[in-house]
């Protein structure tokens, strides 16, 4: 039986008041993507709008480029399913959330702004999480979490191993005072036993079905361990 992964990508391409573009990182939907697919899963991508997901075009800068994104740059198939996303809410009318074995955020600053209070997406990983099945984020996209709760009211991180974008990385990039709020400080006041890295060092722990990634340079290796839960 193929095993299906759902990707969720911000719909969001406003970085703040500054006037400048954001949307989701390039390498942290390549990467986890072609690990995915090469190890012959089926993915399928949504978005809260659905249509064309926004890319960051810091993240395509050449400082940023890896094999995972240049194969990207050059596969006319995944960027068609960039430009046709499926609209999240839509996945929920029709109940085919259910159809998927986990659910992988790649983060971008994005997912800060429309994934954060997102109802469908919050309804979404509350039904994966109850059915048994594994939630993975990275980077920002761990701000997805945040507002996801237990069937007893508590917040699904409470007490739970993990991680997302740093303070001390978030002021690296210059944006501590451009973004909605720091991550590292959401995930802390959640409940979350938040850890990390080094800046800059792939990162990426699983607490039971909770699976988040520190950084880019991390969602390989939350992917990874997506694959191994569903033993792939």
């Amino acid at each position: 039986m193929t095993k299906k992964i759902l990707m969720v990508l911000t719909s969001h391409d406003e970085l703040g008041n500054t006037g400048q573009k954001t949307g989701f990182w390039v390498e942290e939907f390549a990467a986890p993507y072609y690990a995915f697919i090469d190890a012959g899963v089926e993915v399928t991508l949504a978005t809260p709008k659905g249509g064309q997901a926004p890319i960051d075009p810091t993240s395509t800068l050449e400082d940023f480029q890896t094999s995972a994104t240049e194969r990207y740059d050059g596969d006319d198939v995944a960027q068609e399913k960039i430009a046709t996303t499926v609209q999240l809410a839509s996945l929920l009318e029709s109940k085919s959330e259910s159809d998927f074995d986990g659910v992988f955020y790649p983060g971008g600053h994005g997912p800060l702004w429309d994934l954060t209070d997102n109802t469908d997406s919050i309804t979404l990983i509350e039904s994966f999480l109850k059915a048994g099945k594994a939630v993975a984020t990275v980077c920002h996209a761990s701000a997805a979490l945040l507002n996801v709760k237990q069937a007893s009211g508590d917040f699904a991180i409470k007490g739970k191993a993990v991680t997302g974008f740093t303070n001390s990385e978030e002021e690296a990039v210059q944006l501590t005072e451009v973004v909605p709020f720091l991550l590292e400080d959401e995930l802390i006041k959640r409940g979350g036993e938040y850890q990390k890295a080094e800046d800059w060092h792939a990162f990426a722990v699983q607490d039971g079905l909770i699976i988040t990634g520190q950084n880019p340079a991390s969602s390989a290796l939350a992917a990874e361990k997506l694959l191994a839960h569903l033993s792939v």
